[in-house]
């Protein structure tokens, strides 16, 4: 594991998004700030996951990224183009799928391909494809009230993938789910991430799952949010069905969970009296 400093970037890897010189004021809010100058490269084909303390604006940093809401200050940049809204190649999975209750688990994967025009036996091609990527091919045709929380999820992640975006953007997808389904979760993703080669940005509460996912683990700051620090990571391709309790265990993991947190709790309870 490498430690780096705000703002570390591999030279050699493209840059697919970036945050720059980004604040962000909620007016209503009595005018406060939500986020303070974040610089942010997301290069191609890396898993970022972004940490902080409760309200430090990890949520609201995704949402500008997604196109959702503009910054006040600074710029939102995809493939050097300003981000002006959603966009298909910017997909979003958030904790509680957002599932459409009268469409079936195949109808719900294909609606964003319906939405764009595509043709229905590419749509069709498609959807069969990334059911079968999550397990859920034999789940075509049930609705969402059949399913458990984590098929729900997997629904939700197939939905995202099949347009093939450039970035996949995930708010905390795993935080509803039992340990046992969150680490079943945590592999699919996995090897999703290493099939697909999409660039991910991932929040979480949980430092263990970062680790365990993130080729890159941002800290950041209690509001308003700014990333303090960067970990450049390797657990997650040491990590494989059967080593990932070993590599969770070693001393190399457990010195960098002790750091975040330490480095999480400090900003959690750095208020001034």
């Amino acid at each position: 594991m490498v430690l780096a400093e705000p703002g570390w970037a591999d030279e050699q890897t493209d840059t697919v998004l970036a945050l720059e010189d980004v604040s962000l004021t909620y007016n209503s809010d009595n005018g406060a700030n939500a986020l303070e100058n974040i610089n942010l490269r997301l290069h191609e084909g890396e898993f970022v996951c972004l940490l902080g303390p409760s309200g430090c604006g990890k949520s609201t940093l995704l949402k500008i990224i997604a196109g959702f809401i503009s910054p006040s200050a600074g710029n939102a940049v995809m493939d050097g183009e300003k981000i002006k809204g959603a966009d298909w190649h910017r997909g979003v999975v958030f904790q509680q799928p957002p599932l459409y209750p009268w469409l079936n688990t195949q109808e719900n994967v294909k609606f964003g391909l319906k939405m764009r025009k595509i043709p229905e036996s590419e749509s069709q091609k498609l959807t069969e494809e990334y059911l079968k990527k999550v397990g859920l091919l034999e789940f075509s045709n049930n609705k969402p009230y059949e399913l458990s929380g984590g098929m729900k999820q997997r629904v939700a992640i197939a939905r995202a993938l099949v347009n093939k975006p450039r970035v996949l953007l995930m708010d905390e997808p795993f935080g509803a789910l039992d340990a046992l389904t969150r680490e079943q979760m945590q592999s699919l993703l996995r090897n999703i991430w290493w099939e697909s080669k999409c660039t991910i940005l991932f929040i979480t509460h949980d430092v263990d799952e970062a680790l365990s996912l993130g080729t890159r683990v941002l800290v950041m700051s209690k509001r308003p949010g700014r990333i303090v620090k960067e970990f450049k990571t390797t657990f997650t391709y040491a990590i494989s069905g059967e080593n990932s309790n070993r590599v969770r265990y070693t001393a190399q993991f457990l010195k960098a969970r002790e750091e975040i947190l330490e480095l999480i709790n400090k900003q959690e309870f750095s208020y001034n009296i």
